[in-house]
């Protein structure tokens, strides 16, 4: 079987050809997008609307006799 330029030990990058290359690599993917991102505050103030409805139903019992005595006595409350 015959060597290849490709495969030949001479023509292999060296460990720290191949650290700088990736170092590079690795810096300008993170450069890259660097420029899109932009955060800006707005002009507008934010408003939130809340449209909650609070209801309250007021349950009571009263006994035979209270009873009576308020039928009987429409103005004491």
């Amino acid at each position: 079987m015959t060597e290849t330029a490709l495969t030949t030990r001479a023509d292999r990058p060296t460990k720290a050809v191949m650290n700088r290359m990736i170092t590079l690599a690795a810096l300008a993917v993170c450069w890259v997008p660097g420029g899109c991102v932009t955060v800006t505050a707005p002009d507008k103030p934010i408003v939130i609307n809340l449209n909650i409805s609070v209801t309250q139903e007021v349950v009571y019992r009263l006994d035979g006799q209270a009873k009576s005595l308020i039928q009987s006595n429409p103005g004491i409350f």
